[in-house]
């Protein structure tokens, strides 16, 4: 497979830069700076001139002298975001010759989180999140290709390199710089050992509902504390939360959310990790649509007091649009699906599976894919 996979957002980021900045988040290693330098190639453009990265000595020079190449064309700032007046370095550089440049912003954490921390620059760009490599973008829907994704993960180096030892190792080393370096610059925390323990006991959690009390009491610490660091991991996108759909037709739980991860493969459960390689399929073309046409789209998960479950729950508008069941294996209609299905027949209703082989509707109006061709219909 080429070295160089073509990116879902590649045309979405292209339009948007004839019309302002664009600021351009998502997990570290998920392929921003490979995009960025595309951008430049295929603009016959020079990288070496035109892509400044606040983590190289003579770039960040540049940077906080404000010395930037003076003829027209695509500009990336890298990482940029560390720098402390990176807002109002950015603001006067689209003020003056925003007719002329390009400005494509690229980050990973910080960027996104930090951006929110004011409106200096509103009304100047737009913001797109680059995700890990899904069944679309291989433009497969192979089950060959989705079983690599599974064991091999959606981040390009491992998933390229297509060897599971070579992902392991990728993968604990990802954790641990996310942890030591990429924590410790977003946010002041002391208590490093105890978020590593919680880190590694998450995993085992995904796929039912996050109880921040649970862990509060494995870790003997306060259920603020366990509070704080999850949604730290999330503004790291280590993790994402999403939380339950509730509607006044059915009596639903409103409190505690699931969450998943953004390297599946550190869930060593197969149903589990199949779920979570789904969630991000979803929570990848929900943010898409977000991003690219401003849809107020998101990702929730169905459970009532009851005990009825179903995986996810696509609503927009506030309403659902799409009831989604994820199973390992193939044992009949899902019930709690079938529940929703009767309360809300407008709502397409899909139960998915990794053994299931060919797609139809049964009589209760569920569509039964397999899953590579259902996760390739999306981005």
């Amino acid at each position: 497979m080429s070295s160089y996979i073509n990116r879902y957002i590649e045309s979405g980021i292209e339009k948007d830069l004839s019309r302002k900045m664009v600021f351009l988040a998502g997990p570290r290693q998920a392929g921003k700076t490979t995009l960025a330098k595309q951008f430049l190639k295929e603009a016959g453009e020079s990288v070496k001139k035109r892509y400044l990265n606040w983590d190289a000595t003579v770039d960040r020079e540049n940077i906080i002298r404000e010395r930037f190449p003076i003829e027209k064309g695509l500009l990336i700032l890298d990482e940029i975001h560390k720098y402390s007046r990176w807002r109002q370095v950015v603001k006067g550089l689209y003020d003056k010759r925003g007719d002329e440049l390009q400005i494509l912003v690229t980050g990973s954490a910080k960027l996104d989180h930090y951006r929110h921390g004011g409106d200096s620059l509103q009304g100047r760009y737009h913001f797109h999140r680059l995700h890990p490599l899904s069944l679309a973008e291989l433009t497969s829907s192979s089950m060959s290709d989705l079983l690599d994704l599974l064991n091999f993960g959606g981040f390009p180096e491992p998933f390229l390199m297509a060897s599971e030892r070579d992902s392991k190792r990728w993968s604990r080393e990802y954790r641990s710089r996310l942890i030591r370096e990429d924590l410790q610059d977003l946010e002041k925390v002391k208590d490093i050992a105890l978020i590593e323990s919680m880190v590694l006991r998450l995993p085992d959690l995904v796929g039912s509902p996050l109880s921040i009390n649970a862990l509060r009491e494995d870790l003997q610490v306060s259920h603020q504390s366990v509070a704080r660091w999850i949604k730290i991991l999330e503004n790291l996108y280590m993790i994402f939360r999403i939380y339950p759909f509730g509607a006044p037709k059915i009596r639903a739980v409103k409190k505690e959310a699931k969450h998943y991860h953004i390297d599946w493969t550190v869930v060593k459960d197969p149903a589990a990790r199949f779920e979570n390689l789904a969630a991000c399929h979803l929570l990848k073309w929900c943010h898409y649509l977000e991003d690219t046409q401003s849809r107020d789209v998101e990702l929730r998960y169905f459970r009532d007091i009851d005990k009825r479950e179903v995986d996810f729950v696509i609503i927009e508008d506030d309403r659902p649009v799409h009831f989604i069941e994820c199973k390992k294996s193939f044992r009949g209609t899902n019930q709690s699906l079938r529940y929703l299905k009767k309360r809300f027949p407008e709502t397409k209703a899909t139960q998915i599976s990794l053994e299931e082989k060919n797609d139809y509707t049964n009589k209760d109006g569920i569509c039964f894919q397999s899953a590579p061709s259902f996760l390739a219909s999306f981005v």
